[in-house]
């Protein structure tokens, strides 16, 4: 008898409890509720980008995520909640429905997980739930998949679903990182050259070019060689999208393509005060400064040059006693060398940092001419913003847009 009174005392709670669960008040139907990721980006999502625009305000952005709901009755209340994965936290978002029958279309605030965002290095899928609340009461639910990009991976344009070609390749500018904690200790090692004794950025031409010349040696004196890598994993049909090592990436490794060295000095050029501009063509990329405050002259720099020679390599096969370097050494840098200077080198006369400074300085003034019929070809088109090809960076005028993508401590 004991057993049976606990059985019916269970069904009798398990009853009430039904009894008064609130009855659904409004008909998911009726109110049509459609959650949707923009057409243009192919069910792919960008860390990048969303870090890039972090605290970018406007309103002249593309949106990325969309709700719609018809108002059930007036002055409904929306609530739509988007469940937490791996690239964001829980997120709400309140709006009122005014007039019954209307059709309410918003952009869902969505709160990012901007610090896990810099460690994506690889790619990955995520289901976002939207949830829709109206006065409290759950109506609906939806549900979309995106692949997501490692956040090295840049969109650089895509054909929209309105058969548009759309140019993306200002995200560039994101990869520039004037904050690295490693660029007060890469000053440090530049200051230690001798070439610059203290930076103080665009005070004149003369001090800027001594600036950037200094900046080259420690690249080339680093060894930064030229490496390229721009094919991803990436399937969409509609996009086109590129691997950018961050300032980390080249520092350590040493390696770096167009676009990689362009933000590479870029990064460097921002913290002391120096004015970088990329200059993007239809398939490469080369750096631009300017030489004055006022930015009326510009000079330009073939970042891919530091490639051409290997300065470290030299410090094992040079002979202090003698001034000289094993031949086939030699042979790799001497094209670098005017006349004088294989002169003094042959009297024994140069020192090993003779040597390297003499070869950056020379290599240096190559790179500064290389671009500059392509620059005077094209200028035009590079200001030109009816045209998509060619794109002129100002880094510091793209800063209120685009912001740095973070270096993230390990």
């Amino acid at each position: 008898m004991h057993r049976l009174s606990v059985i019916l005392a269970v069904a009798l709670i398990l009853s009430s409890c039904n009894s008064i669960v609130k009855k659904k008040t409004i008909d998911a139907k009726s109110v049509n509720f459609e959650a949707t990721y923009n057409d243009d980006f192919d069910n792919v999502l960008y860390p990048s980008m969303l870090l890039a625009l972090a605290n970018y305000r406007g309103d002249d952005m593309d949106t990325l995520f969309t709700v719609s709901v018809v108002a059930p009755q007036n002055n409904a209340l929306l609530r739509i909640v988007v469940d937490s994965t791996v690239l964001n936290y829980v997120s709400i978002t309140q709006e009122m429905l005014p007039k019954k029958g209307n059709k309410y279309t918003f952009a869902p605030v969505i709160k990012w997980k901007f610090q896990s965002m810099y460690r994506m290095r690889q790619q990955g899928l995520i289901d976002l739930t939207f949830t829709c609340y109206i006065n409290d009461e759950e109506v609906d639910v939806k549900n979309i998949r995106l692949n997501y990009r490692p956040t090295n991976e840049c969109l650089m344009s895509l054909i929209g679903k309105d058969g548009r070609y759309h140019d993306y390749r200002w995200l560039f500018a994101a990869y520039v990182d004037e904050d690295h904690p490693k660029i007060d200790g890469i000053l440090s090692e530049i200051l230690s050259q001798g070439i610059v004794s203290t930076f103080d950025g665009a005070k004149s031409e003369k001090k800027v070019e001594t600036q950037m010349r200094a900046i080259w040696y420690y690249a080339l004196n680093r060894g930064l060689s030229y490496s390229s890598i721009t094919c991803t994993s990436n399937g969409s049909k509609r996009t086109n999208s590129q691997y950018i090592r961050f300032f980390d990436d080249v520092y350590l490794n040493r390696q770096a393509n167009c676009i990689d060295a362009c933000v590479f000095f870029s990064s460097i050029m921002r913290k002391v005060g120096l004015m970088p501009i990329i200059f993007v063509d239809p398939c490469h990329a080369y750096l631009g400064y300017y030489t004055d405050k006022s930015k009326k002259k510009i000079a330009l720099l073939e970042t891919t040059f530091t490639g051409w020679v290997n300065l470290p390599e030299l410090d094992e096969h040079y002979d202090a006693e003698s001034g000289r370097l094993e031949e086939k050494y030699y042979d790799k840098i001497a094209k670098y060398l005017n006349d004088k200077q294989k002169a003094t080198y042959e009297a024994g006369k140069m020192s090993l940092e003779d040597i390297k400074k003499a070869v950056a300085d020379n290599l240096f003034d190559r790179a500064a001419d290389y671009q500059k019929d392509n620059y005077k070809n094209n200028r035009k088109l590079y200001t030109d913003t009816s045209q998509q090809l060619y794109r002129m960076l100002v880094i510091d005028e793209m800063r209120p847009l685009i912001s740095p993508i973070p270096a993230v401590e390990e």
